[in-house]
């Protein structure tokens, strides 16, 4: 009797399952012309793109994806970036981003923001904000997605159908073991049809809704130098200014060493001076004795003088003062 019973209740498993399976076919054969989830213009179960004779899509019913970039070069970025959120909110449209810089040395100010814009608003908007300044540059692309939306239409129906005839075989399973399998398959189902939903209102919403990127530039005036006597001057005065400017840095920087080695000489100055009084000799008294003397160096002997030689040669009287001979008295 039990195994009659398991093979009922495997026999109703696989009828079941062949039943989704041929239901989701039919199904997705029957939802390829037909209606899809979040399509722009109609709700969940709605009539699909029309076709014509050869298959192909109208252009009215085209699912596209337009998104763009514009540069504004206007006079004053934050009040700019205040009109542009107005323009876009007239529209029907909202500001997802925004983000503002402040002018510096060397940097203009400037403002970035990005908006959504109803698509069949889209060129409209676009020419009121190219009134709020000189447009520098536009770039709009545009992507059509009409099979990838048909594709999820057609998976949505069938997996739809699908959900529904597992409820009615929920509903009449005469096992715990098929009550088991249907809720299995259909949670499956059910995840498997939340996905393809998220993703259908997600291009939806992309399509309904175009994208553009918002540039905001300030607009630079020229500086005009001046020339001759004027000129001069204020060229010696920013010389001046950059002089002075660097020595202020300069001793700025050699501050600091300049007060380490003023507490260092505060320290060591009179160290050194009480070592070199204590140094210095007492006045009357004896000196401080030489810590070396240096030794005498030692007579060296005396020698005899050599002998005197006599003359060899003849001898005269030494000459005596010449005159005339004095006359006697």
């Amino acid at each position: 009797m039990r195994l009659l019973r398991r093979l009922s209740a495997l026999l109703v498993l696989l009828l079941l399952l062949a039943s989704c399976s041929m239901g989701g076919g039919d199904t997705a054969e029957e939802s390829a012309g037909g209606g899809g989830v979040g399509a722009p213009g109609g709700d969940e179960g709605g009539d699909g793109p029309v076709t014509d004779s050869d298959g192909e899509v109208v252009d009215g019913d085209r699912q596209v994806i337009s998104t763009g970039s514009m540069t504004l070069v206007v006079e004053d970025p934050a009040v700019a970036a205040d009109e542009v959120t107005a323009i876009v909110r007239a529209a029907g449209g909202r500001v997802d981003e925004r983000s503002e810089q402040a002018g510096g040395d060397g940097f203009e100010p400037s403002a970035w923001l990005v908006v959504r814009v109803p698509s069949d608003e889209l060129d409209d908007t676009l020419d009121a904000l190219a009134e709020l300044g000189e447009q520098r540059d536009l770039d709009i692309g545009s992507v059509d997605v009409t099979g990838t939306a048909r594709d999820l239409d057609a998976r949505i129906g069938a997996l739809e159908a699908s959900v529904d005839r597992l409820l009615g075989l929920l509903a009449d399973a005469q096992s715990s073991e098929a009550l088991i399998a249907a809720e299995s398959a259909l949670n499956e189902r059910q995840s498997e049809l939340e996905a393809l939903k998220a993703e259908r209102r997600y291009i939806g919403e992309q399509v309904a809704m175009a994208t553009v990127s918002v540039q905001l530039v300030a607009r630079s005036s020229p500086t005009l130098e001046p020339s001759g006597f004027l000129g001069g001057l204020r060229t010696g005065w920013d010389a001046l200014v950059s002089f002075v400017g660097a020595v202020l840095v300069t001793l700025g920087v050699l501050l600091p060493w300049i007060a380490l080695a003023a507490v260092i000489a505060a320290i060591a100055l009179p160290l050194w001076r009480r070592r070199r009084r204590a140094a210095a000799p007492h006045p009357g008294g004896p000196g401080p004795a030489p810590a070396h003397q240096p030794l005498a160096p030692a007579a060296a002997p005396q020698q005899a003088p050599p002998p005197r030689q006599p003359p060899t040669g003849p001898t005269h009287p030494p000459a005596g003062p010449t005159g005339p001979p004095v006359s006697g008295a």
